[in-house]
């Protein structure tokens, strides 16, 4: 019995999930689209898995939202990078950290900065490019503290760059908030959070840390696609 089989099993009256395979593609690398009509309306509780290079990813469908589950990569404190320079210029850095499992390098900005700072960066992929991380960095991360206080409730914000794979800035990222919730769950004592990536489209992920050390990412679906396939 697989891993999955056996977590289906575990759910009284839960019929065994989908199952897709994602092949030729890095994990950071792959792209869930998915919409409500992915699941059986007959069972909205069904679940779906991706087989991809880095386990597997279970999505079910609850209520509006669309919740994956993610493994969790939280990133370790690193002594200033020369990226640092060409993802922020001259704007004030609180910490910097990097995740060895992703290769996603974090910089978190002084909590003086207001949200425009973040929003106002245009680091040049180009520069990124061309720094020379020995091979320890494919994807940069830019995050600052939230406002809580202020609805929506936003606990924290950020953007992701990824020009190693050939993407400038991704609109909205589920790989890059598996870094991010582990670092900020411990920064503010929280398992449960709201975020808010920065691009020019911008994405809400609610985030909830799970105690088995995995990460649920709810977030609203929108049907790109629809069609019939025959195995």
């Amino acid at each position: 019995m697989t891993s999955a089989q056996e977590h289906a099993s575990a759910c009284v009256g839960s019929a065994p999930p989908m199952r897709f395979l994602c092949v030729d593609m890095p994990p950071y690398a792959i792209q869930l689209f998915l919409s409500h009509n992915s699941l059986p309306k007959e069972n909205v509780n069904a679940k779906v898995v991706f087989e991809t290079l880095s386990g597997e990813l279970y999505v079910q469908q609850k209520g509006e939202s669309i919740v994956m589950e993610f493994p969790l990569n939280k990133p370790t404190p690193l002594v200033g990078d020369e990226i640092n320079v060409a993802a922020v210029g001259d704007q004030p850095v609180l910490e910097v950290c990097l995740c060895g499992t992703t290769k996603k390098l974090m910089v978190r900005l002084a909590d003086t900065c207001d949200r425009s700072v973040l929003t106002s960066l245009q680091p040049d992929p180009a520069v990124l490019l061309r720094v020379n991380t020995g091979g320890r960095v494919r994807g940069l991360i830019v995050t600052m503290i939230g406002a809580p206080g202020c609805q929506p409730g936003y606990d924290f914000y950020s953007r992701n760059f990824s020009p190693w794979f050939g993407i400038p800035e991704d609109p909205v990222t589920g790989s890059a908030h598996t870094v991010l919730a582990g670092y900020w769950s411990e920064k503010l004592g929280k398992k449960k959070m709201l975020a808010y990536q920065c691009s020019s489209r911008g994405g809400e992920l609610e985030l909830e840390l799970r105690d088995d050390g995995r990460l649920n990412i709810a977030g609203q679906a929108v049907t790109v696609l629809q069609g019939i396939l025959t195995v």
